[in-house]
């Protein structure tokens, strides 16, 4: 049922039961507010011991620390005893139809299940479905602890298609009514407002696979692009290395399985949220860089250096003021080359590059942060979204903060088509507040 050439399965969507709190089940994706640990403890308190996606997840503050492996085993047990005791049940086979709002911006997206078997995360594939950032393989292993003994999965994956024309969501809004709605309620911490609507309908469903084999057509995909170039037709928005990480997963368990076993195996399959680059609320937002631990003064004499032997020149600029800071940084846009702001404890600046070699300042910028990391052993990196979050850590003691320009969408796809995955870390689908919450369920074994 529902054969498709394009890697796309209709999964069984599973759900919390009537009468419990969606406002206490729905918790914003694991990789987010990793540097400001009051926001998890403000959610451990908004949740209590109501039944959550807070017990099914494990916050990446948390990940490779002490007891890690207890609260791995107590999310697999939360998975179990969820299931056991009815807390989630089956809302049959389909998609759901997502409408977001937060902050002023409406999206919309579909729930999926993508083949795992269609994706290959090494750099140079030519797979349907694209990593868009370089994937570090060292971060795959503690994120498969996680994956590899549960029983469910929980997506906070956001997979890109370019629809300009609109035909594989947008028409199944018509389907979001009253009958079809599954959920409808204000997302915690300023998460916005969610509302999901079930696709059941065989003939919504094979019109979004028809459109979906359609963009992914090699005739067309040629027109668009350019002969010699395989189709893409999914590119990894938001969770490359969990989508990686499902990956490794399924390569290891697919060694067990016979061929039969593994064709329909629950888990050669991941969740994902689709959507359009097109939709008007989709706001690529850059996402910034901060580090711990270091003697900011001698980190940025050695950037300084590190940038112009890689590039041939860059030129450091100090001010006392974010403000006179950010004139200069306007008149010197005018002039060419990439500019990296930061701010520290002595105050604001920023680099000046006059011929960078990569294409985009964070290239420009990762490249000479990864050398730096291992010169300054003791320091460490996060990746922040929001400036304001940027200049409050950035000003403290012992530590450096950089910001980064946001990236134009109309790049996305050709850039990755064309040069492979992005750098490290290049933007993000918007702020903390706008990530993905965890919401649908799907068993995975």
């Amino acid at each position: 049922m529902f054969n498709n050439s394009i890697g796309v399965q209709v999964p069984d969507i599973l759900l919390p039961r009537e009468g419990v709190s969606m406002e206490k089940w729905a918790v914003v994706a694991c990789d987010q507010f990793t540097s400001q640990p009051e926001y998890w403890e403000e959610a451990e308190r908004i949740v209590g011991d109501a039944p959550s996606t807070l017990r099914l997840m494990l916050p990446e503050m948390y990940l490779e620390k002490p007891g890690e492996a207890e609260r791995i085993a107590a999310i697999n047990a939360t998975m179990d005893r969820y299931m056991a005791e009815g807390t989630l049940e089956s809302k049959g086979q389909g998609f759901v139809f997502v409408r977001r709002t937060v902050d002023g911006k409406t999206r919309s997206g579909l729930i999926v299940a993508l083949d795992l078997e269609q994706y290959d995360y090494s750099r140079g594939s030519e797979t349907l479905i694209r990593a868009s950032e370089g994937t570090i393989v060292e971060r795959i292993p503690p994120r498969l602890r996680i994956r590899k003994d549960a029983a469910l999965e929980l997506p906070h994956i956001l997979v890109l298609i370019d629809d300009p024309e609109r035909t594989v969501i947008e028409p199944l809004a018509e389907a979001a009514n009253a009958e079809t709605k599954l959920y409808d309620f204000d997302l915690m911490l300023g998460g916005g407002h969610i509302e999901g609507y079930m696709v059941n309908d065989a003939g919504r469903i094979e019109g979004a696979l028809r459109a979906l084999e359609a963009l992914a057509d090699p005739a067309r995909f040629a027109a668009q692009y350019g002969e010699g170039k395989a189709p893409m037709l999914f590119a990894m928005g938001d969770g490359n290395h969990s989508f990686a990480t499902a990956k490794a997963n399924w390569e290891a368990l697919k060694q067990t399985l016979t061929p039969a076993e593994q064709e329909n195996h629950p888990a050669r399959f991941a969740l994902v949220e689709l959507e359009n680059i097109h939709d008007e609320g989709i706001i690529f937002e850059p996402i910034h860089r901060v580090l711990f631990n270091l003697d900011s003064e001698k980190a940025l004499r050695w950037l300084l250096e590190r940038l112009a032997a890689d590039n041939g020149a860059c030129k450091m600029n100090r001010f006392a003021t974010k403000e006179e800071c950010e004139a200069s940084l306007k008149v010197a846009a005018t002039c060419g080359g990439h500019l990296l702001p930061f701010v520290s404890e002595q105050g604001y600046g920023y680099l000046k590059v006059n011929a960078p070699v990569a294409q985009l300042e964070v290239g420009t910028l990762q490249n000479a942060l990864d050398a730096m990391l291992k010169a300054f052993p003791e320091a460490t990196i996060d990746y922040i979204h929001g400036a304001d979050v940027v200049y409050e850590l950035g000003a403290k003691p012992g530590n450096l903060g950089f910001l980064l320009p946001p990236m134009a969408k109309s790049a996305f796809f050709p850039t990755v088509v064309f040069d492979g995955a992005l750098p490290r870390k290049t933007f993000s689908m918007g702020e903390a507040n706008e990530k993905r919450y965890y919401l649908e369920c799907r068993k995975i074994k």
